[in-house]
């Protein structure tokens, strides 16, 4: 192995404390641009801008995702620094790049005929599937986020309307449909009692305490997994469909946005490419010429 190569690894092993993996991961980063410039008869030490410039190319045409791209960067970046530390080069050239813009990935979601064969379809024949129900309607009647739903308690509601405290402690408000809202009255007048509460939270499990994020995921699971939904689908999932729906039916932007609790409108926006997409898809399946 090159000697500053080696060095540099000891370096991040001793003095940064680094796990084996994120060592093995940089020090693979590094041997695949010095086999590049191999390649060019290029020294490692006397790279330019240029250079970095023509193998940021290269890893684009090898279709390697912008993520991917940028951790190539964040390895060699870390390296010429670790080298101009240490007076081997006097400058970093890897400084003088950027980081690709990160690709925004389309959150997946459930047509709303998916939706509604999920929710008509489940049962409540006891009082866990009941609550159970319960808890895809709130999702889906609210758009609330999974530990905003697990901690919803007795006083945060208010006939249609619950309060949940969201992301950096914010407040807010959400709305049920008539639906949602008639599971909940049914619940909280014959089934929580049952539970035998000793608190205040809405749902609960069979000791009567709060029902835990990581229950209700498998709660979600399960019943995706009975109405053999091929998708892989979260509570997440279920927050993107409320969103996306609402758009497709009309519902304005920044509604949506408050509803779902988000501080900035271009977090929100990421719905409208979903949405035209699927003006898109019917479109063409619709217009034959």
């Amino acid at each position: 192995m090159n000697q500053d190569l080696e060095n540099f690894v000891k370096y991040l092993n001793i003095e940064l404390n680094y796990s084996v993996l994120t060592m093995d991961n940089y020090q693979r980063d590094i041997l695949d641009f010095f086999d590049y410039l191999e390649n060019y008869s290029i020294k490692y030490n006397e790279i330019t801008k240029v250079d970095v410039i023509n193998y940021l190319k290269f890893l684009d045409e090898c279709k390697l995702s912008n993520a991917s791209i940028s951790r190539h960067l964040s390895s060699l970046r870390t390296f010429y620094n670790y080298l101009v530390n240490y007076n081997k080069i006097k400058t970093n050239p890897f400084n003088r790049v950027s980081n690709p813009k990160k690709e925004k990935k389309l959150p997946t979601y459930l047509y709303e005929d998916e939706i509604r064969d999920i929710l008509d379809n489940l049962s409540d024949e006891d009082i866990y599937k009941r609550r159970d129900r319960l808890i895809m309607e709130l999702f889906y009647s609210t758009g609330m986020r999974l530990n905003e739903l697990s901690n919803i308690r007795l006083n945060d509601i208010n006939g249609d309307e619950i309060k949940v405290l969201g992301k950096g402690s914010k407040e807010r408000v959400v709305y049920l449909d008539k639906v949602a809202k008639q599971l909940l009255a049914d619940y909280l007048k014959n089934d929580r009692s049952v539970f035998k509460p000793v608190d205040s939270y809405l749902i609960l499990n069979k000791d009567g305490k709060r029902l835990s994020n990581r229950s209700i995921e498998n709660i979600v699971n399960r019943i995706i997994r009975e109405a053999s939904i091929k998708k892989h689908v979260t509570p997440h999932t279920i927050r993107h469909s409320f969103a996306t729906h609402m758009l497709n039916n009309g519902c304005d932007l920044k509604v949506v946005q408050e509803l779902l609790g988000h501080e900035s409108l271009s977090t929100t926006q990421i719905y409208t490419h979903i949405t035209n997409d699927r003006i898109k898809e019917v479109y063409q399946a619709t217009f034959k010429r």
